[in-house]
């Protein structure tokens, strides 16, 4: 029987999160869909995801998208006070999230050797481009970088015959941060048999790399089989999950599709020719039921071919509620990605909008560390703590 009300799997973990923009912090809005109280440590100059999207209640889309649901700190790591400050807090953390370059936190004397001394049962994930022991270990790195050293946006561009471009989505930072999310749940586990804590050295190259299905292709110099392809129809564009070769024989032997070459062609006119004819039989596909019926009939996969634009009107994501209205703090609502996570006896989903910077000062420290709004205060005008003071009252 399920419960009736049933809780977050992650509702008793609590997590810093002082990564910026993507890799790192999609792992900390991942654990704040599962419940976890995930508290985000952000420079007074701000996460620089704060610069894109759309701007709503004070909130840009993108760094909404990767922070709802988390609470905020804004702490000055270079001020006066700041380490201890951190030391505390990582005293009662159970989980601690940075993408900074190697080199950063030791330097700030907020190191892992550090940190584990302070809390020996501490798990903590550190995202990088290389990784923190190897020879490019120094060098900084975003999604493209790692795009680009992996292989990904040369293959992109030799199998579609198009210049070579950054690929439309941050694919590096996002395996990373998931990568990331099963390291720290597995250490967390293991954290219950052992008493003690780790630290968890993620590389995005590592991450891409162990995600990408298409590598034994070239590490093994293979055949790479025909792709799927795009088809125009008379209601709009299509991608069929077959190979031409493949989709060929299921038209002609299944849907009446006639074969126009003859024995005295040769091989590229005999290919050019059944490709008009399975372009000529997509085109007078007149709607979408029509097409279904069609690509059912034959057994094939397809897909239509959509703008995100209009991504909510997709049956699936609006059946299973992908993308969620949440608070826009300016007495509406936007639009925000869903956790894609669905338990039969727990709870999961975004818990709140993005915070603004330092909007959880007095709230965290108070409930974390027992400080008073007086002892808060002075913090703030001593120099580590800031806050955005025409956001944040």
């Amino acid at each position: 029987m399920v419960p009736s009300n049933p809780g977050y799997p992650l509702e008793n973990l609590k997590v810093l999160d002082f990564s910026r923009v993507l890799a790192g912090p999609f792992a900390g809005r991942m654990l704040s869909d599962l419940g976890a109280d995930v508290v985000k440590i952000e420079p007074p100059d701000g996460d620089i995801t704060r610069l894109w999207g759309k701007v709503v209640g004070g909130v840009p889309g993108y760094y909404h998208q990767q922070n709802a649901g988390k609470r905020n700190i804004s702490l000055d790591l270079r001020a006066p006070g700041a380490r201890e400050l951190v030391f505390d807090l990582v005293r009662r953390a159970d989980i601690l999230i940075e993408n900074y370059r190697p080199d950063v936190l030791p330097r700030l004397g907020i190191g892992w050797e550090t940190l584990k001394d302070i809390n020996p049962r501490l798990v903590m994930l550190s995202i990088t481009g290389f990784g923190h022991d190897g020879p490019e270990s120094h060098r900084p790195a975003y999604a493209p970088i790692i795009h680009a050293e992996a292989g990904l946006i040369d293959r992109a561009a030799r199998r579609s015959g198009l210049p070579r471009r950054e690929l439309p989505l941050s694919v590096a930072d996002t395996n990373a941060s998931l990568h990331g999310l099963v390291a720290l749940l597995a250490a967390v586990i293991m954290r219950e048999r052992t008493g003690l804590g780790q630290h968890i050295d993620v590389a995005m190259l590592d991450a891409t790399i162990a995600t990408d299905d298409q590598i034994h292709y070239e590490l093994e110099d293979a055949a790479v089989g025909l792709p799927s392809e795009t088809w125009d129809t008379a209601v709009g564009p299509i991608l069929v999950s077959a190979d031409f070769r493949y989709l060929w024989r299921l038209l002609t032997g299944q849907l009446g599709v006639a074969d126009p070459t003859t024995a005295e062609m040769d091989q590229a006119s005999r290919i050019s020719a059944r490709r008009e004819a399975v372009d000529k039989f997509m085109r007078a596909l007149a709607s979408w039921d029509e097409i279904e019926r069609a690509m059912a009939e034959v057994n094939i996969a397809w897909g239509r071919v959509r703008s995100g634009h209009g991504l909510r009107e997709q049956p699936t994501v609006a059946f299973r509620g992908a993308i969620v209205d949440i608070d826009d703090r300016a007495g509406g609502v936007r639009p925000v990605t869903q956790s894609p996570y669905r338990f039969s006896d727990a709870r999961s989903g975004v818990r709140g909008p993005a915070p603004h910077r330092g909007e959880h000062n007095r709230e965290v420290l108070g409930e974390w560390l027992g400080k008073t709004t007086a002892e808060v205060d002075a913090l703030i005008a001593d120099g580590p703590l800031r806050r955005d003071a025409d956001l944040v009252r």
